[in-house]
């Protein structure tokens, strides 16, 4: 089984266990966490014992435990890879997020698998392929449209839910199409150690060799945020809304899981056709704002059509919300006309030419209408910082202390009905979710002394559910006079009760199993694969032949490309961003014809990457070669033994 069609979904992130179960808290119907190896960020790994209790943790809620092994594996890798999902069922993990077609070619149990934004989907031949090859849950690409999701949505069963990211940072390669990082350092991104070159600052040089634009951060992309659009993402067929960020800390998952969890609730309170996929209410002790965590500013990306302001191109960091100016300077300390009040430990930042630089105030604290800043370091050490200067914070101490402390609570509603037997009392529990549990005892029946309080003081023993995951909405009492009950027996029974429903909830919760691919073989969308379809594996290749692909080259990791290629594919275009672009200058008059598609270059210090353009797809391949001492190198693997792979099917004759 999958998500059901009605059913939305809030997919957080988890560097940690720890983490996740506050998402769980904060409002995520599933979390996704990175186990032991073979996740897609290395620095983000956690035991199964952890990541099980996780599991146990979640499914408390009916929420989804998805572990990433979302690497592509090398042949030597397979059988820990193997192993590592038996160990992850038997943990309880409802789903595996994956990217290596190999995992479709083991001998696995049956747990769910998800095919990884790293799949590449961003066709709608290639969404109809994976959801008919054994996926249940697909993760769109990024740079999709409203209306190519729609698309895909039309295409794809019902029974198979598109997931889609909705915040968080962005990869400005197609996912799964970057091999800057290994080409220049060794650290393949398709195995979890990407070096972020995209985030360096590079000078862009046309055709000519003249400079288009000067040491700027021209690959890095803005954050995504996608909250004005989820109306129209749940009317184009997403299901599952992802928030980027396994790297992230603990105040950024609360805040971003409980921003959206906040919007998610309002559309299904305004649609009582949806439904929410897993349970319980929250409440929060703090206004979510997303802005108060680390962010490059925002962008909607694609999804309502190509935009020129998509690049964070000054600072790929977190420059903060607009705070003040300032209006006066000291030996050790500045003054600013703030529009918030400041407090010690602000993080406070300000452009000075292209650079953002930054600050701690150590000690604050107000002077008539302004605010004096001590900062940590010495005033004279601070470029540009001036009279009339505009500072930001992007540090808010005190937000985010309040967040260090216990900032949500979830709670799943239950109706209780108490009532009189022929030998004592029953107790019923009726949980949100359709879970009953009843609860019988035998005990003497005595009049209330005082019947006008007496149902009063029973529903107020019922209703003690504050160290349990559950809220009572309704108390219904049903006896023939009011009864004498006592405290004892009413606690003892509520008790009794709500162990039964726990119990009974998690005997209810469906185990996710995997989606069966169809049979025979449905055909793979083309004949032939380059390595940008990242096969590093015999499994993989056996994969793909099964479906009629007759001509497979090797990944770009497996160091048999040793010219010049692509080694970043984007949807983001250079000659579009500094309206260079032919598709603008038509219909401009004096301009329509003069302006070409010809390569650019990008420099970085000795790198040069040449930029290629198909303006057919709207499209930027930035080109390159490997380092060579790094195709020199054996190709990435936990096991180090040579790979052979064959352009054409080998001859079984031999």
């Amino acid at each position: 089984m999958s998500l059901a069609p009605h059913q939305l979904e809030l997919l957080s992130p988890a560097r940690t266990a720890e983490i996740g179960r506050e998402a769980v808290l904060h409002g995520a119907d599933a979390v996704y966490i990175g186990g032991p190896a073979f996740g897609a960020r290395t620095n983000a790994e956690n035991s199964v014992s952890d990541i099980a209790g996780l599991v146990e943790f979640a499914h408390r809620y009916g929420s989804r435990i998805m572990v990433t092994l979302n690497t592509i594996l090398h042949d030597s890798e397979l059988d820990a890879a193997q192993k590592l999902v038996q160990a992850y069922y038997d943990a309880g993990v409802d789903a595996l997020i994956v990217q290596d077609m190999a995992l479709l070619e083991l001998d696995l149990p049956p747990i769910q698998l998800h095919a990884s934004t790293q799949c590449d989907i961003r066709t709608v031949e290639k969404a109809k392929f994976l959801s008919q090859a054994g996926f249940s849950q697909i993760v769109l690409a990024r740079e999709l449209t409203l209306q190519q999701i729609a698309a895909m949505r039309a295409a794809v069963a019902p029974e198979i839910a598109l997931e889609f990211f909705i915040h968080g940072a962005l990869c400005v390669a197609f996912s799964g199409n970057c091999y800057i990082s290994h080409a220049h350092s060794g650290r393949s991104a398709n195995r979890g150690s990407c070096s972020q070159d995209c985030r360096l600052p590079y000078t862009l040089e046309d055709n000519q060799g003249r400079v288009v634009a000067f040491d700027k951060h021209l690959l890095s992309m803005k954050d995504n945020d996608q909250s004005a659009n989820l109306r129209a993402l749940v009317d184009a067929g997403i299901r599952s809304f992802k928030i980027e960020g396994r790297y992230k800390d603990m105040s950024y998952v609360k805040n971003i899981t409980a921003h959206y969890r906040t919007l998610l609730d309002e559309i299904l309170e305004e649609r009582p056709e949806l439904a929410s996929a897993s349970h319980g209410k929250c409440s929060f002790s703090f206004t979510p704002e997303p802005d108060k965590t680390f962010n490059r500013s925002a962008t909607d990306y694609f999804v309502t059509g190509r935009k020129e302001d998509i690049g964070a191109f000054d600072a790929p960091t977190h420059v903060g919300l607009p705070l003040g100016t300032v209006t006066r300077l000291g030996p050790d300390w500045f003054e600013i006309d703030a529009d918030e009040a400041l407090a010690n430990g602000d993080g406070l930042t300000w452009m000075n030419k292209r650079t953002v630089c930054g600050v701690q105030a150590d000690v604050v604290k107000q002077v008539g209408a302004v605010w004096r800043v001590t900062p940590n370091q010495k005033i004279a050490e601070l470029a540009g910082l001036k009279v009339g200067t505009r500072i930001s914070r992007n540090r808010d101490h005190a937000w985010e202390q309040a967040l260090l402390k216990k900032s949500a609570d979830r709670r799943i509603t239950v109706d209780m009905l108490f009532s009189e037997t022929a030998q004592g009392f029953l107790l019923q529990l009726n949980d949100e979710s359709g879970v009953r549990v009843a609860v019988e005892v035998a005990h003497e029946k005595t009049p209330a002394q005082n019947a006008d309080s007496a149902g009063d003081a029973l529903r107020a023993n019922l209703c003690k559910l504050g160290t349990t995951i559950f809220a009572a909405r309704d108390v219904g009492i049903v006896w023939s006079q009011p009864l004498f009950v006592p405290a004892s027996l009413a606690n003892q029974m509520r008790r009794d009760a709500i162990a039964q429903l726990e119990a009974a909830r998690l005997k209810a919760l469906p185990r996710w199993t995997r989606t069966p691919a169809v049979e025979p073989p449905v055909p793979y969308p083309e004949k032939s694969l380059s390595y940008l379809a990242n096969v590093y594996n015999a499994a993989a290749r056996r994969f793909y032949t099964k479906h009629g692909v007759e001509l497979i080259a090797a990944a770009y990791e497996s160091h048999e490309e040793d010219g010049e290629v692509s080694v970043m594919v984007t949807k983001h275009c250079l000659r579009f961003s500094f309206n260079l672009c032919p598709k603008q200058a038509k219909g401009v008059q004096g301009v329509q014809g003069q302006v070409k598609a010809e390569p650019m270059t990008l420099v970085n210090g000795d790198e040069r990457m040449t930029l290629k353009f198909d303006c057919k797809p709207c499209e930027m391949h930035v080109v390159s070669k490997m380092k060579k001492h790094i195709f020199n190198s054996p190709p990435p693997s936990v096991v180090e033994i040579p790979l052979t792979f064959h352009k054409q099917r080998p001859d079984a004759a031999r």
